[in-house]
């Protein structure tokens, strides 16, 4: 979501580059907004120029004064570049970005109770779990994440997991002005090493855990790791709520310069812990127990195991932020998780039917196995692997799919630049995949035949792309969505 908050900060450019403690352009001129967008500039905007790994910023400030903005933050090689604009140069300005939009926009994040939950799997569900919670207790929620973001009741399509430094701010001036008090935030990885948060200050900052995935973009799981660390310092936050049953979170928490919570699944030393957690047909019954003995207690309507991690950081992160035990006690039967994460489909069949973004190998992993513990019958499973992304990750993904599913079908993501059988080759390297398992390259066909082996007690289950509503390929996006295509098979069934 993009937008800009309804009552304009103004300040001078004289005092933006005081703040910055670099020299003014020596142009007394009022900035009412700040972009690192040239196509979405309005009148007043300082625009921001980040380098990239194709063109510079700069380049486009002709484009940017024809819109409205008012002077050009960049770096040397921008300011070389800049023209028609005052020009203030900084080192890095794209670190720059985040600290000063935080600052223009007067640092709203600092007066809510904000939430910043980082790690490989669980980021989207753990966030919707907490605003779940906080609207169920009447506080005026927000959430940032991959799926969607929300203010209140507004819903919008989000673009990335965690967005730019400049759209980030303002879209936290945005909920500040609508009364949200409480905000829930996805971290990437991605953002944390492009320092997109510089400036935010949470009021707590949360670990779900840390598998192999983005090393297309990181150099090493030690790279990866210490991306997610960097979230758990002073610069960010004053508490930690880490998940120590993960061994990098164990590690994370007692590296952590910051006040950690630790939280297992049975750990019973832990800050929080499961006394008992009972599976059964409509979720699990739970019992945990929290900090100086607080007991919540109730149903909690999802499966998998790895649900009861999400869960409990959600219960703790809403202990933390005030919402009485109890009442997080009586809302547990009412969370519904998030879009995509294990989201059943239902078109009047007599065997189960989900969808989710699983796309990593552990994710994979634990997602099949909560089938396993859902089913009595089959399960089967549909799964491809991104292009242009992280391919050592590709054969692990793959065994993974065929251990942990009885039928498993191989078939396309989204391809984007590459080749979608070479991809499935990755995937498959090393696998014997016999009949009544296959590779079909067509991901619609795929679900379509996964479907057609079903029976009753069955259960169907389409990973890789969950929320997702197009399929790229070859640089064209294309409508495609698994949910609408799953029950579509399933009521085209004889």
């Amino acid at each position: 979501m993009k937008g800009r908050p309804v009552f304009a900060r103004e300040r001078s450019l004289e005092s933006i580059a005081t703040y910055l403690g670099t020299p003014s352009p020596g142009q007394d001129l009022r900035i009412t907004g700040i972009t690192h967008a040239s196509d979405e500039i309005v009148e007043g905007d300082l625009f921001l120029a980040f380098p990239g790994a194709r063109t510079h910023g700069a380049m486009f400030c002709l484009d940017a004064k024809k819109r409205g903005a008012r002077a050009v933050l960049t770096d040397n090689a921008g300011a070389s570049l800049a023209v028609g604009l005052p020009v203030i140069v900084v080192e890095n300005p794209r670190r720059v970005g985040g600290i000063l939009s935080a600052w223009f926009y007067g640092e709203p994040m600092r007066e809510m109770f904000s939430v910043g939950i980082t790690g490989t799997n669980g980021k989207t569900t753990t966030t919707t779990l907490l605003y779940q919670i906080w609207e169920g207790a009447g506080h005026n929620a927000g959430l940032i994440g991959t799926v969607e973001t929300r203010i209140g009741g507004e819903v919008v399509k989000s673009e990335r997991t965690t967005p730019e430094s400049t759209d980030l701010q303002a879209l936290i001036s945005i909920m500040h002005e609508k009364n949200v008090r409480r905000v829930a935030m996805e971290v990437s990885s991605h953002a944390l090493a492009l320092e997109r948060i510089r400036g935010s200050h949470f009021s707590a900052v949360a670990f779900s855990n840390l598998s192999q995935d983005h090393l297309d973009f990181h150099n090493s799981m030690e790279d990866y790791f210490q991306a997610k660390a960097s979230l758990f310092t002073f610069e960010y936050s004053d508490l930690a709520v880490i998940n120590v049953d993960d061994p990098h979170g164990a590690r994370l928490a007692d590296q952590s310069e910051i006040r950690v919570i630790r939280v297992s699944r049975k750990n019973p030393s832990t800050d929080w812990h499961y006394v008992s957690a009972i599976s059964h047909q409509h979720g699990f019954d739970v019992v945990i127990r929290g900090i100086g003995g607080v007991l919540i207690e109730g149903t909690l309507p999802l499966h998998g195991e790895f649900n009861l991690d999400n869960a409990i950081l959600a219960v703790a992160l809403a202990y933390e932020s005030g919402v009485d035990p109890i009442e997080i006690s009586i809302l547990l039967q009412t969370l519904t998780g998030a879009r995509g994460r294990l989201e059943a489909v239902s078109a009047g069949q007599n065997f189960g039917a989900f969808i989710d973004y699983a796309h990593s190998p552990d994710a994979v992993e634990r997602v099949l196995q909560a089938c396993k513990e859902m089913t009595s019958g089959k399960v089967i499973s549909v799964l491809g692997c991104g292009g242009d992304r992280d391919k050592s990750k590709r054969p692990l993904m793959g065994k993974a799919l065929l251990e942990g599913s009885d039928i498993a079908i191989f078939t396309s993501d989204n391809p984007r630049s590459e080749d979608a059988g070479e991809i499935l080759k990755d995937m498959t390297e090393g696998l014997e995949v016999k009949e009544p398992s296959r590779i079909i390259p067509n991901r619609q066909q795929a679900i379509e035949f996964a479907v057609s082996l079903a029976e009753s007690e069955d259960l169907v289950i389409v990973l890789g792309k969950g929320h997702e509503q197009g399929q790229e390929i070859a640089g064209e996006i294309h409508p495609f969505d698994d949910r609408r295509v799953l029950a579509a098979a399933i009521e085209g069934r004889p």
